[in-house]
């Protein structure tokens, strides 16, 4: 009898933990889809990348809980990682013989494509991109961003500091 109640009450844990993840989504939503437009320049890619990690993390909710770390920051160390990941993989995969003609591209769907600053900013190497849109975008701490990422608050202020200065560089040109 003992066994089939722990069975219950992990089922009961697992229900809610199913419902509290759906309360996650639901509230961090808008904020991972902002970010993810941020680290990858296009909304379609955003919503790509927030759906692939929040599949990897809702398989894996229970132990994010369990871990007691801030679970936004969780998976936004996940977006970040999976990104970086996707760059380098398509980075790999995209070498052409030959330049696609200009004309074949879609009409921007953004309105921000044609902005200078969206367009510097996503010339930035993908941790520069990620700290900067932590920081300024998202209004997290040194502390916080370090956290997110996996990273030291050293790092973060150096990379940092490197982004501003190719940002005020090519910013300053145009």
């Amino acid at each position: 009898m003992l066994q089939l109640g722990t069975a219950a009450e992990r089922g009961g844990g697992r229900a809610e933990a199913v419902g509290d993840f759906a309360e996650f989504v639901r509230m961090s939503m808008p904020g991972l889809l902002r970010y993810g437009h941020a680290l990858t320049g296009n909304p379609h890619d955003s919503a790509d990348l927030v759906q692939a990690v929040l599949e990897k993390v809702g398989s894996r909710w229970a132990a994010v809980q369990r871990k007691g770390d801030d679970p936004l920051a969780y998976v936004r160390r996940a977006m970040a990682n999976t990104h970086i990941s996707i760059w380098r993989r398509r980075r790999r995969e995209s070498l052409v013989a030959d330049f696609p003609d200009s004309g074949a591209v879609a009409p921007e769907l953004s309105r921000l494509e044609n902005e200078p600053l969206w367009q510097a900013l996503r010339d930035l190497p993908p941790r520069q991109r990620a700290v900067v849109v932590l920081r300024y975008y998202e209004n997290l701490s040194e502390a916080e961003i370090a956290k997110a990422l996996g990273i030291s608050c050293g790092t973060v202020k150096s990379q940092n500091s490197k982004a501003m200065a190719s940002l005020r560089t090519r910013l300053g040109k145009e």
